[in-house]
């Protein structure tokens, strides 16, 4: 059975050391780690730590300060980077990376670009709607544009195959982002009422 929330973990180097301290640190806390990117060299490192909620794959600025004050002494103990480094966690943000089944299955009619690690039939990269994922297959599904047919074609890409897959930027995309920040809206409203009439008891 597929586990539509292992994470397709493609760092390597000392991004992958360093994923591999803090996921269970982040997944304790309440989160779930999307990537880590190590930018710049040994004179000034950024480590960027992406990571989303559990529940509706946000991030807010509370939430980006519990997980570095989660991570930064574990960072500390383990002492995988020898340098100095600045520490940087944020959301995956609109045009995010899809790094778990759920992922695919929950952006379904949604426009993704995809890279293979591996080329099928003379191709690395596809973009087009995203269909949803197939767990029996553990593949992708993706409408894209097949050589000798008008239509776009809906094809099977294996998940492990992936190297890199995100959003793209598009009207139905930034449509449902004000849809579900509305929704957000009126959920925070409901529990500062129900805190407020506690109380008043």
């Amino acid at each position: 059975m597929v586990d539509m929330n292992k994470r397709l973990a493609n760092e390597n180097g000392l991004a992958k050391v360093i994923a591999e301290i803090i996921e269970p640190v982040i997944e304790d806390a309440g989160y779930q780690l999307v990537r880590v990117r190590i930018i710049g060299d040994e004179d000034g490192l950024t480590v960027q730590i992406m990571a989303e909620n559990l529940t509706d794959g946000t991030l807010g600025v509370d939430d980006c300060a519990k997980i570095s004050r989660a991570i930064s002494p574990v960072l500390e103990v383990e002492d995988p980077i020898a340098n100095e480094y600045r520490l940087e966690v944020s959301s995956p943000g609109m045009s995010r990376p899809l790094v778990r089944p759920i992922d695919f299955e929950r952006n379904a009619g949604m426009e993704a670009k995809v890279e293979l690690a591996n080329m099928i039939d003379g191709r690395k990269r596809f973009r087009g709607k995203l269909e949803g994922f197939d767990v029996e297959e553990n593949e992708i599904r993706i409408f894209v544009e097949v050589e000798g047919f008008g239509e776009p074609q809906l094809i099977g890409l294996d998940f492990n195959n992936i190297e890199e897959a995100r959003l793209v930027i598009t009207d139905a995309l930034l449509n449902a982002g004000k849809k579900a920040q509305k929704a957000r809206a009126k959920n925070n409203t409901k529990d500062d009422n129900a805190k407020d009439g506690e109380t008043n008891d």
